[in-house]
């Protein structure tokens, strides 16, 4: 089948400046294309021709500004032009890209792949949301907790809907205890970090007060191990080292913990494996609800336990004692008692890493993730 994928506006594929739907497509594209002819769609960038194909796979770029308008042309523009027809057209976390898709597509399979909620009456006006769902063949959801938002404002949905859980690269996220160019890595951070006697909490992801970091660096005073140090990888916005107001405060409050915190500013996507064969502990400090955030499979991959919170999907990902859930993401001190139990006993930490690495053997390659594509694209 010739299949065209639509991704979001606001960051390119491949996923050169981050992106977790940039980098979910980019795991499972090469594995589908091995069945079907690929054509991605989404949005340019400087560093990135307009029209390319890569080892097989078509990549088009129009322009967004990061704004879905402007992006929504464009798609529409192509589509109109184009001389191809697409048996399936797979938007990414747009539905509001579906009726103007088929417009212009009027004998497409229309598959949905939605990663937040934007069913939500909010971003979502029930007759639009209705329109979306009669005109979509399929939609696949990064979690459950996903799903049921989305049955919650549309019940007759359920029919359509199927949980494909996300992926994770085993052999760029690997454990330092298995793996010698990650041990290597590990020890050229936190000899440059001066880490190599500390036992490292480690927090990778936006620096925004929905993310919650705020909220683990106050934790560090009631954090009763003098050797640790807490390590936040991250900036404001992919690819931004912008100083914003909140990264502002986050440092400000890092300057008065009373052990040592370490923000990185923003990491570079091919980079920030590196941190995680850096790290003891990883905390998800999600104050929002978070639809399933990607950096514990990462974390997982790496092989380490990790602290997640109550929010969204996250407690999906809590499997096997590969980690411990944090029930109210507001309160530091919970935080910190996870923390001190982990950082008291080490080889249990290590063991609880060593588990969610097999987890993400076992659950979260791609090869799973374009598989179970593959059979939603091939049901009839």
């Amino acid at each position: 089948m010739n299949i065209l994928m639509i991704c979001t506006e606001k960051l390119p594929v491949p996923n050169i400046r981050g992106g977790a739907i940039q980098t979910y497509i980019c795991g499972v594209a090469s594995l589908l294309s091995k069945h079907h002819r690929i054509t991605i769609l989404g949005r340019t960038d400087p560093d990135l021709p307009n029209d390319e194909v890569v080892d097989g796979i078509r990549y088009v770029r129009v322009d967004s500004e990061g704004l879905l308008e402007p992006y929504k042309a464009g798609v529409v523009h192509f589509l109109e032009h184009t001389s191809e027809h697409y048996d399936i057209i797979q938007i990414y976390n747009r539905p509001l890209l579906v009726l103007p898709v088929r417009s212009v597509a009027p004998n497409s399979r229309i598959i949905l792949s939605m990663h937040n909620d934007m069913f939500n009456p909010f971003k979502l006006a029930n007759p639009v949301g209705n329109a979306v769902i009669e005109q979509t063949e399929r939609i696949i959801t990064i979690s459950k907790y996903i799903g049921d938002a989305i049955t919650d404002y549309y019940p007759h949905v359920a029919s359509k809907l199927r949980t494909i859980y996300s992926g994770v690269d085993l052999d760029r996220f690997a454990p330092w205890m298995e793996s010698a160019s990650a041990l290597q890595a590990r020890e050229s951070i936190r000899a440059e970090y001066n880490l190599s006697s500390k036992k490292v909490i480690l927090f990778v992801g936006r620096l925004t007060r929905n993310k919650g970091p705020h909220v683990l660096v106050r934790a560090m005073s009631d954090v009763t191990h003098s050797d640790a140090v807490l390590v936040v990888v991250g900036g404001a916005w992919f690819n931004d080292d912008t100083i914003s107001d909140y990264v502002a405060y986050v440092r400000a409050l890092a300057g008065r913990a009373p052990l040592p915190v370490i923000t990185t500013g923003y990491v570079q996507a091919h980079d920030v494996h590196r941190w995680f064969c850096a790290g003891d502990v990883f905390v998800c400090t999600s104050i929002w609800q978070e639809p399933l955030a990607r950096v514990h499979y990462e974390a997982m991959a790496a092989g380490l336990p990790f602290l997640t919170t109550a929010r969204g999907g996250n407690p999906e990902i809590v499997i096997n004692n590969n980690g411990l859930l944090i029930n109210n993401p507001e309160d530091p001190k919970e935080y910190a008692r996870g923390l001190n139990t982990m950082l008291s006993d080490l080889g249990h930490a290590r063991q609880m890493g060593i588990n969610g690495r097999r987890l993400a053997e076992r659950n979260f390659t791609w090869e799973r993730v374009a598989q179970e594509i593959l059979a939603v694209w091939e049901q009839r």
